[in-house]
């Protein structure tokens, strides 16, 4: 890296763009993602829809504890 950068040319915000949808990545562990796609698989869904319905189910049970 340089000691020094030279931004006298930048742009603020050129990058960023208003209502762009962020996607987080997720890793699980190799046992999990296994487990995850024998569930996937015998749902006949994809890992994403189910890991998705998992978390949703979570959230709401945290929101009724709070």
């Amino acid at each position: 890296m340089k000691r020094e950068y030279d931004f006298s040319k930048a742009v603020r915000g050129k990058f960023f763009r208003k209502g762009a949808e962020l996607r987080l990545p997720i890793y699980l562990d190799a046992a999990m993602h296994r487990r995850l796609e024998r569930i996937a698989r015998r749902k006949g869904k994809a890992v994403g829809e189910v890991v998705t319905q998992l978390l949703e189910k979570d959230v709401e049970l945290l929101e009724t504890l709070s």
